[in-house]
């Protein structure tokens, strides 16, 4: 089966078809640099998103706090991912870059505030 889809690791946004079987991508092609193939590769083996979201903020002058993984999370966790951050609830002011969760879902990835309270 082939898959096409737009690269978004460059500016380039090249245009990418994959040979896919039995789940595993056999070919690539359409990439004008590395990235485009390592990118291609991930997509279909094991997609990550950078997560962006909010967490409600309670005795602060924001409302909600601004926050996102440090690193690419498994795509297939981005629902549990928002489930668990509707639990979450801030009352101490933060600043850029600090830990709401660390290791988030077990991902390696923490949780950061990115703006401050």
């Amino acid at each position: 089966m082939k898959k096409e889809f737009t690269c978004i690791e460059c500016p380039n946004g090249c245009r990418l078809c994959v040979d896919v079987k039995d789940g595993k991508a056999v070919s690539v092609e359409g990439f004008k640099c590395p990235k485009g193939e390592k990118y291609a590769l991930a997509e279909i083996e094991n997609p990550t998103r950078i997560l962006t979201s909010v967490v409600l903020a309670e005795g602060l002058s924001l409302k909600m706090v601004p926050v996102k993984t440090s690193q690419a999370i498994p795509k297939r966790l981005m629902m549990v991912a928002v489930d668990e951050i509707k639990k979450l609830k801030i009352t101490q002011a933060v600043k850029v870059g600090d830990v709401i969760v660390k290791n988030f879902l077990d991902t390696d990835a923490d949780l950061i505030a990115t703006r401050d309270s």
